[in-house]
């Protein structure tokens, strides 16, 4: 049975939280925005290291983002804190190395919540995103296909349990 008025929060976790969580949380907000469901689904995005705590996202990020749409210039970064396992429904992590860290910080009655952002996906199910940092322009596009196929995918479950 679906409740109408449930609220779904969902938390993207990469490193630094520069590349691909911001990128996530913005691909996710706009989408989510687009079907009129910002009241009922929140995002956030983390990074399990503090390098870049209140710092914007990455501008290679920002500008491919832009370029597909999305405006992830307002964003900026914080650290995953144990909290977000009682506040988030959903802690993806953007590769398997996130995934475990993860599923070692979970307290017992959160670890099956960490899980890969890519088992949403149609591209790549129980896939990576690759960390675009050290890359070019073509893998900071290669994250944004991954992200917007996964998002695709996650708003469907989600709409589901909300029974729309």
């Amino acid at each position: 049975m679906t409740d109408p008025t449930a609220l779904f929060k969902v938390l993207f976790v990469c490193t630094g939280n520069i590349c691909r969580s911001p990128t996530a949380e913005g691909v996710f907000s706009t989408l989510v925005r687009t079907e009129n469901l910002s009241e009922r689904v929140i995002a956030d995005s983390a990074g399990t290291l503090d390098y870049h705590v209140g710092q914007p996202p990455d501008r290679r990020a920002i500008a491919a983002a832009e370029r597909r749409g999305y405006d992830l210039s307002r964003l900026r970064a914080r650290q995953f804190s144990e909290r977000d396992f009682e506040n988030f429904d959903y802690v993806l992590a953007m590769d398997r190395d996130h995934l475990s860290q993860l599923r070692r910080w979970a307290p017992g009655k959160h670890a099956g919540k960490p899980r890969l952002f890519l088992e949403f996906s149609r591209l790549d199910p129980g896939g990576e995103i690759p960390d675009p940092y050290y890359g070019g322009p073509r893998d900071f596009e290669l994250v944004l296909d991954l992200v917007e196929d996964a998002a695709r995918g996650l708003l469907g479950e989600i709409r589901q349990r909300l029974g729309r």
